[in-house]
């Protein structure tokens, strides 16, 4: 296989790029190193490229892999042929190479095996022959009594089954009913029970083309299914099948027309339909699986990048309702300062008492912010803190945060290590908190899995979401640099180069020697080699270094060429620290930019990226996206009216819209056809986790606790009303 033309093609990239990047690939450099570091070898592909680039070369190996082996297993049974040779080159799919291999793969006993054991495979290939022999007459030349062929008719039949069997076995009429049933097949579903539809009313006579059928509803319905709740079939009207099969198989003015038109029944019916059916299930639930996995991708990036609050008091509040609300209060570097437990939710409702201790916490220690969580007793949460919040002297703000995993954490190892003489809730209480304070930070000690920013992600092939979602984890951490002498095992971990058992080590050496001096430092960290070294250093930032670059994206490997831009420009380091670098890029466009990186010895995408991160050290990308949404007060669901307009938090992106949080406990559906006026595939396109949005309301159940919002309904004239009422 040409795997490099191949790549070529379907990324757009010139040959020598794919060869560089197959190269870096193969060397192990990891995603993030290359997506940064080696912009001129790769064109300046993004990680998101060079994921997909990654794992379609891994495809293209294992399908050409595969087609070696299928090809030396039919040459071993000396039935290789040129025909054959040509299809396996052509395959372009897994699925095509098992098809032509098929035939020749060993079988469980069959009709088909028993007859051609009898040996009745000349009568077979006289049928395919069509040469206008008496069947009959011949087929009685094959009657043994030792072969247990006992009449003219019994052999007949068994050359039927034969020849049932090789078009069953035939490649191209497999692949040809695929794509038959594919764009002509519809999907359809039924009640088991006629008395429980459970949550699938909408799917108790549900029909829909095959192609057409969308994502999500794929999932629901093979969720349905699992439960027993759903029947569901594939059909394809019986003619058009047949047709296909009698094109090859039938020749014009066949004597044995009928005859094989009943073959051709027998093969569509037992053999055919029931296993392409199943391949086409399938296909279905693979492509929705890469699509949900593709929605937790998407919406997990932008979680992971919310700014942190940073300079600030957080408390953390986990809402209960029997066992209380569990309190825990962190100060601006996430240490723990005091804990509680207060009970103004039901059974107990012991609000005056619950506020005088809230107050007292606040006031202690200076307060903030408080960081609710979203799970159970919210609603009654909120209510109670946006009430206690009018009552304090002291400004207060509040956010809701989503507490997805955070269960899963508390009752982690890794919760009980940092956390021993806490119970699971405070510990709740702890991750709810910090989770407002440096999200990124929390959110990479869950299992990505756990973190709610998706649909049926139980349901979901657990390998490969995992392998997606630590990709974005890895790619969100690396984006933003690692403080080496803050970082947790587990962000470390993260870093391009590491694993867990070198972050431990760095952890280690920090608690044994103090503070990492310098990047440099890090070789001495025992099991961190060179290669090591080369993909992590440039992600990590060492602020006490007397080198300022190490407290930069600049990669070591940089650091001569850096000198070199500075000195060009009669300039020095301490220019850095002075923050003495702006007129930087309009004198690099003035002297050429090309002409100055080739001077100092790197490709214009390094020297960019130098440029940029000479002009703000140690920054942190975060800070340059919209701040958390801060409230104060809080609106309830009764409270809603058709027509309102409202400010909201896009807090999940699906395939059918986004969910809006606009703080009355229950996120709205903005439906796809109610985001934008202009045509959209997905709203992926238009929006995405975090975004501030302001919405109509144009739907309110308050019994199915359902609220319909629309983006594109809100007109000029309510738009620049709502602006001004909040200036």
């Amino acid at each position: 296989m040409e795997i490099e033309k191949i790549l070529s093609q379907e990324f757009s990239l010139t040959p020598n790029h794919t060869h560089n990047i197959i190269m870096l690939i193969d060397e192990g450099c990891t995603i993030p190193f290359i997506a940064r570091y080696r912009k001129e070898l790769t064109g300046s592909c993004d990680d998101q490229v060079l994921r997909a680039f990654a794992d379609r070369l891994t495809y293209l190996r294992n399908l050409a892999k595969r087609k070696d082996e299928v090809s030396s297993l039919i040459a071993e049974q000396g039935k290789m042929t040129p025909e054959i040779t040509l299809a396996l080159q052509n395959a372009l799919t897994l699925t095509e190479v098992e098809d032509i291999y098929r035939p020749f793969r060993p079988k469980r006993k069959t009709r088909a095996s028993v007859a051609i054991a009898k040996g009745l495979q000349p009568l077979a290939d006289e049928i395919i022959k069509q040469s206008g022999k008496d069947l009959l007459s011949y087929a009685a030349t094959f009657i043994s009594e030792e072969k247990e062929v006992h009449t003219a008719e019994e052999a007949l039949q068994g050359a039927k089954d034969i020849v049932a069997e090789m078009i069953s076995d035939d490649a191209t009429i497999r692949k040809d009913l695929r794509q038959l049933i594919w764009n002509k097949g519809e999907i359809k579903t039924k009640l088991a029970d006629p008395e429980n539809s459970g949550n699938y009313d909408m799917y108790a006579d549900y029909h829909s083309l095959i192609k057409k059928t969308p994502h999500h509803r794929v999932l629901a319905i093979n969720r349905g299914e699992t439960e027993k709740i759903l029947k569901v079939s594939i059909e394809i009207e019986e003619k058009q099948a047949l047709e296909v099969i009698a094109k090859k198989y039938i020749k014009k003015h066949s004597p044995y027309q009928e005859l094989l038109e009943e073959i051709i029944l027998d093969a569509y019916k037992r053999l055919l339909f029931d296993s392409i059916e199943r391949e086409i299930r399938n296909e279905l639930t693979d492509n929705a699986n890469e699509q949900a996995i593709k929605m937790f991708e998407l919406n997990l990036k932008p979680l992971l990048m919310q700014p942190p609050l940073k300079g600030k008091v957080i408390l953390g509040l986990d809402p209960a309702y029997r066992t209380g609300c569990k309190i825990a209060v962190i100060d601006s570097n996430s240490n723990v300062l005091d804990t509680a437990v207060i009970y103004p939710t039901p059974p107990q409702s012991k609000i005056e008492e619950s506020e005088i201790k809230l107050a007292q916490l606040i006031m202690k220690h200076n307060v903030d912010v408080i960081s609710i969580g979203n799970g159970t007793a919210t609603k009654e949460s909120e209510i109670f803190v946006a009430n206690l919040i009018k009552k304090l002297k002291r400004k207060v703000q509040y956010a809701v945060v989503n507490e997805a995993g955070a269960s899963v954490y508390s009752a982690s190892k890794l919760g009980a290590q940092e956390f021993p003489d806490f119970d699971v809730a405070l510990r709740s209480a702890v991750s709810i908190a910090r989770r407002l304070q440096d999200p990124m930070a929390e959110l990479i000690k869950i299992d990505v899995k756990s973190i709610g920013v998706g649909q049926y992600q139980h349901d979901m092939p657990q390998a490969r979401l995992t392998q997606v979602l630590e990709g974005v984890v890895e790619d969100c951490v690396n984006k933003v640099g690692v403080d080496v002498n803050t970082a947790s095992p587990s962000l470390l971990g993260y870093v391009a180069g590491l694993n867990a058992g070198v972050a431990k080590n760095i952890v280690k050496y920090r608690e044994e020697n103090g503070k990492f001096s310098s990047r440099a430092e890090l070789k001495k960290v025992p099991k961190l080699g060179d290669k090591a070294f080369e993909q992590c250093a440039g992600f990590i930032r060492v602020p006490e270094s007397k080198q300022i670059l190490d407290n930069t994206g600049v990669h070591p490997e940089s650091y001569e060429a850096t000198k070199r831009l500075l000195m060009y420009f009669n300039m020095t380091e301490e220019d850095i620290k002075n923050e003495n670098l702006a007129l930087l890029p309009k004198l690099v466009e003035k002297a050429g930019i090309d002409k100055v990186a080739e001077t100092i010895g790197v490709g214009v995408p390094t020297l960019q990226d130098i440029i940029k991160e000479l002009l703000k050290p140690g920054r942190d990308i975060r800070e340059e996206l919209p701040k958390p949404q801060l409230k104060s007060e809080l609106l309830d669901m009764k409270d809603l009216k058709v027509g309102m307009v409202l400010p909201g938090v896009v807090r999940n992106v699906v395939d059918f819209g986004v969910f809006v949080d606009i703080s009355v406990h229950q996120d709205g559906l903005v439906h796809i056809s109610e985001i934008s006026n202009d045509y959209i595939k997905h709203p992926s396109e238009v929006l995405k986790v975090g975004d501030r949005v302001v919405v109509k309301v144009i739907e309110v159940n308050v019994d199915k606790k359902r609220i319909g919002l629309t983006i594109k309904g809100v007109t000029a004239p309510e738009l620049a009303e709502y602006n001004q009422n909040n200036a």
